[in-house]
């Protein structure tokens, strides 16, 4: 849901994120100023997958599928201990054995609907992130990153992928599938 231009949101996207609640005392504030995902409605999170399926195509069956297929991964907690960048980006890092299981939940949505490739195929790498700011200046980019270094390490109880709908002006949680 991040990662992109806020005027590249159109009604009937769709996406995947787990949400970090714990990390909203953090960077709310921070993802309010500076990352236009926060602006349209997106709490803090990792993406799974963006986009996803038009939302005309999120049916029954869609969810049911998505439902098993999530159930078959276990919950795990999520250690964001330092930030990263890439360009023009910002983000909190998760440690490395979370950053796999991320990248796990990825993978088997991609492979069951191989047609709704990560950010549409732009990257080569999944490379799970919380972003906090984007398109800014290094300077506020900078301050950013020291303020947030002050509240890491962050840990999250990861249990739940949500599926995210663009209505033309703000993204809606339509549904919440649970680990097991």
């Amino acid at each position: 849901m991040d990662d992109v231009q806020p005027d590249a949101f159109r009604a009937g996207q769709s996406g995947l994120i787990v949400r970090v609640p714990e990390a909203e005392p953090a960077v709310g504030a921070w993802r309010d100023r500076l990352d236009p995902s926060a602006r349209a409605g997106v709490p803090a999170h990792v993406t799974v997958l963006f986009p996803f399926l038009d939302a005309r195509l999120v049916d029954g069956g869609v969810r049911a599928a998505l439902g098993d297929l999530l159930s078959h991964h276990r919950p795990f907690e999520a250690r964001f201990d330092h930030c990263g960048r890439f360009p023009g980006v910002l983000y909190l890092a998760p440690a490395p054995e979370p950053a796999t299981r991320f990248r796990r939940l990825t993978e088997a949505i991609v492979e069951r609907w191989p047609e709704n490739p990560p950010f549409g195929g732009a990257f080569d790498d999944i490379v799970p992130h919380l972003t906090v700011a984007q398109g800014q200046d290094e300077s506020v980019m900078a301050r950013a990153e020291a303020a947030l270094l002050t509240s890491l390490p962050l840990v999250t109880r990861v249990s739940t992928v949500d599926l995210l709908v663009h209505n033309g002006r703000q993204w809606e949680r339509q549904a919440s599938f649970p680990l097991r």
